[in-house]
This record gives structure tokens, C-alpha cells and sequence, in this order.
């Protein structure tokens, strides 16, 4: 006899995340998804070749840094874009009370959801940049088999965290949504403001002349923005010193405490994206 809690990963949510699977696929989603990461990924990867007219390729850490630098916008757009329907476009169509109707739990439904979408988005980051190292490593030189495998593994984990922390961030809007569009709308504007704006602002704090205060702040502002710690993780894992994220770099803070903070996010947005369909009147 399973424990509670390992009963509720047995049937009823393996059926429904098949189901999302499907949707995905019929939507041209994964396909699409797929798609993105792997030209992003091979452009990456020949950028060198492109410039030279030769089959050359990057130095490792400008390799993970180029990656991480577009990915941070890729990645969260993309997670959006799979999962933002993932309730309200249930509750528009109608599929949600006859879901309910059936002997599910909502929890069910929600961790159905949940390992569907993070399936779909983990698979993709990690066939695509995994056959980005495999490149490096089949067909470049001086790159060191332990050195890119652990390069390329971090980037890989950190990439599916942030991935499946914007997936939990779109359930949370999701279900406090009334409309699609509305849902789509709001998600976007986070996206923008966690990708773009927050940066500006930190770089704000940064020119201003407020002395040590001024470092403090933005390093305490940057733990509190997933991107900007996804950042730092791969800054850390190069070892480079690049933009105003690589003062977190210059700070006692760990890779593996980033890790933990990266974490948090995950637990704390499942917590509250449950919690908040658990209490949703449909």
C-alpha cells in the first residue's frame, strides 16, 4: 500500500498529464518549442563558424554566457506561451466541469497539468543543449570533457527550473483569470517586467551615486528576481564577469545556495498556484 502522498502520481495524474501531452502536440506547441531551443542552441554553437567561414566554435564560457543571455528571455516566453490556457482556457471551453465530474481531485488535475507542461519543456532544453555539447565536444577543440559536461549540465538544470518556475507563475494567473486574453495579457507584462524592466531599474541603482548602499540593494533586489539568479548561476558555473549580475558572483553567495533560492521559487509558486485552484469556485 503506497503512502497519500505517492498515491496521487498513480493513474488519475498520469492520464491527464497524457492528455495535455496530446493537446500540446495537436496545438503544434511542442513542436514549435522544440523548434526555438534547437535553432537557438546550433546558432549558438556555429557562431563562430559563421564569422570566420570556418567550422570554429566559441570558448566554452562565452558559449554558456551567449546561451544563458538569450535563453533568459526564450525560456520564460515559451513556458508562458505552453501553459497560460492551462485553467482559464478549461473553464472557457468547459472541460473543466466535466473533468470535475469525473472521480479526480483537483490536486490530481493540477499535478496532471504540472508534470505534463514540465515534461514537455525539460525534454526540449535538454535534447537541444545537450546536442550542443555533444557538438562542442565531437567537433571542437580544447574543450575538456569534465569542464563542458558540468558547464552544460548546470546551464541544463537551471534552464529547466526557470522553465518550470514560469510555468507555475502562468498557472498562477491562470486560474486567477476570467479570460484567455486577459491571462496571456497579464503574463506578458510579468515576462516583461522580470526580463526587461527590473534589469533597467537595477542598472538604475547601480549609476546612481549612492555608494555601498547602492550595491547592497541591487544584490538583494537580484535574489529576489528568478531571472536574474538564473543569470548568476551560469555566470558562476563560467566563471565569467558579465553585465550587473556578475556582482552576485562577486559576493559570498554559492551556486548552490542560488540553486536553493532558484528552488524556493518552485515550491512557493506551486504552493500558491494550488492552493489558489483548490479555493477557486468553478
Amino acid at each position: 500500500m503506497l503512502p497519500r502522498e505517492l498515491t496521487v502520481w498513480r493513474g488519475p495524474v498520469m492520464i491527464i498529464a497524457a492528455k495535455e501531452i496530446k493537446d500540446s502536440l495537436r496545438n503544434r506547441w511542442v513542436t514549435v518549442i522544440f523548434a526555438i531551443f534547437m535553432l537557438l542552441a546550433l546558432s549558438v554553437t556555429f557562431a563562430g563558424s559563421a564569422v570566420s567561414g570556418t567550422l570554429s566554435f566559441p570558448a566554452l564560457a562565452s558559449v554558456i554566457t551567449s546561451l544563458s543571455t538569450v535563453s533568459v528571455f526564450i525560456i520564460p516566453l515559451a513556458a508562458i506561451l505552453l501553459s497560460y490556457d492551462a485553467f482559464v482556457g478549461e473553464e472557457e471551453a468547459g472541460t473543466m466541469l466535466l473533468l470535475l465530474s469525473y472521480p479526480l481531485t483537483k490536486r490530481q488535475i493540477f499535478m496532471g497539468k504540472f508534470v505534463a507542461h514540465s515534461a514537455i519543456m525539460v525534454t526540449a532544453i535538454t535534447i537541444s543543449f545537450g546536442l550542443s555539447a555533444a557538438i562542442l565536444l565531437g567537433f571542437g577543440d580544447g574543450y575538456l570533457w569534465g569542464k563542458t559536461l558540468s558547464a552544460f549540465g548546470q546551464f541544463i538544470l537551471s534552464s529547466s527550473l526557470l522553465a518550470v518556475t514560469f510555468i507555475l507563475i502562468s498557472y498562477l494567473v491562470s486560474v486567477r483569470s476570467s479570460e484567455k486574453a486577459k491571462a496571456v495579457g497579464s503574463l506578458l507584462s510579468i515576462w516583461f517586467s522580470l526580463v526587461l524592466i527590473y534589469d533597467l531599474i537595477l542598472l538604475a541603482l547601480l549609476v546612481a551615486d549612492l555608494g555601498s548602499t547602492a550595491q547592497v540593494i541591487v544584490n538583494a533586489m537580484m535574489l529576489l528576481n528568478p531571472t536574474d539568479i538564473y543569470r548568476a548561476i551560469n555566470l558562476f558555473s563560467t566563471g565569467t564577469q558579465f553585465g550587473g549580475v556578475a556582482l552576485l558572483t562577486k559576493s559570498s553567495l554559492s551556486s548552490g545556495l542560488l540553486y536553493m533560492l532558484l528552488s524556493i521559487w518552485v515550491v512557493l509558486l506551486a504552493w500558491l498556484s494550488q492552493r489558489a485552484f483548490a479555493r477557486k469556485a468553478i
